[in-house]
């Protein structure tokens, strides 16, 4: 019998263009009403890289390039009893406007500097500033 509370594998991509990153407002329930950049679920047999490209498409409608593989996290959602480990990527912007493709999932995407990103932030997210990430470097 499969372990329910077993981790599950997401991918987040931060997605660089004019100094900024693509963050979007979540909905739904996981993590609602906190931002965080493009992502989802690795699926099997999936690359970081292709389940990037995927979900960055999916979500947003963006092309991107440059897709390289960033830090990971390992946050455990305590009021919902999810556990996630999540790679992130980082991509350059390539071409595309974002649009809310998953309206169902996510209120609006915008555009924020690094150091001004906007509040609450998805608890992953909050877990790599303990480890002074940052896309740009």
């Amino acid at each position: 019998m499969e372990n329910e509370n077993r981790p599950k594998v997401g991918v987040g991509v931060f997605i660089l263009k004019d100094g900024k990153v693509l963050m979007g407002l979540r909905k739904g329930t996981h993590g609602p009403g906190t931002w965080c950049p493009p992502g989802g679920h690795l699926e099997y047999a999936e690359s970081p890289e292709e389940c990037a490209k995927r979900e960055t498409d999916e979500e947003c409608g963006l092309n991107i390039t440059n897709v390289k593989r960033g830090p990971y996290t390992n946050a455990v959602f305590q009021e919902s009893g999810k556990h996630y480990i999540t790679l992130y990527m980082i991509a350059d912007w390539k071409s595309g406007e974002p649009q809310l493709l998953e309206p169902d999932k996510c209120e609006k995407w915008d555009w924020f500097a690094w150091d001004e990103l906007p509040e609450p932030i998805f608890l992953p997210i909050k877990e790599l500033f303990k480890q002074n990430f940052n896309p740009f470097k």
